[in-house]
């Protein structure tokens, strides 16, 4: 069957198979010749499933914050501490949180214990993750990796977060327009 008038039928091949080895055979042998190595001799053989390569890999990921070096070789932080920052001082990232009650409660548990060789910054970097959730976990998580390098840094980074310009702005609007009801106390005011 023709689809163009101009071009003539291909003669029939009674060992196509043939044929098409003998092709793919003298292809390997340019592509060998020319400087191509076949994926078999150039590579090792890859023997995983197929299954295997759409897992997540876990090697490459690195954290968020560059924590301090610890020039302390017994410094370890008790669990007991990381059970009171998780059950005490959650932040959620929440509009009803308080970013700034949290990072003052924060650092008021984490005044609480000292180590020999070991900077605040250094012990404020390692726990403040514990202290976060949900909302306010995954905004840490989503910065880029080793961008946060110091306390300050990340205390600024997360009051921006949580607690930007415009909330402020709305705040001293509210003080601003406070009024006292004429029967109204000035402490329930």
């Amino acid at each position: 069957m023709r689809s163009n008038k101009n071009q003539p039928l291909l003669p029939y091949n009674p060992e196509i198979e043939r044929t098409a080895m003998g092709l793919r055979k003298k292809t390997r042998e340019t592509q060998n010749s020319s400087g191509i190595m076949a994926d078999n001799e150039n590579h090792e053989q890859d023997t995983r499933a197929l299954r295997d390569f759409a897992l997540p890999q876990v090697t490459g990921i690195r954290s968020v914050i560059r924590k301090p070096r610890i020039e302390a070789n017994n410094f370890e932080i008790k669990p007991t501490i990381l059970q009171m920052i998780q059950t005490s001082i959650q932040f959620y990232g929440l509009p009803s949180d308080d970013p700034n009650a949290h990072i003052a409660s924060f650092l008021e548990i984490c005044d609480t214990f000292r180590h020999n060789g070991v900077t605040d910054d250094a012990i404020h970097l390692r726990l403040f993750p514990f202290s976060l959730r949900d909302r306010a976990k995954n905004w840490l998580n989503s910065m880029p990796a080793d961008s946060v390098i110091s306390w300050e840094d990340l205390a600024q980074k997360f009051l921006a977060k949580f607690f930007p310009p415009a909330k402020t702005a709305k705040m001293r609007i509210e003080i601003a327009n406070f009024a006292q009801l004429e029967s109204e106390p000035l402490y329930e005011a």
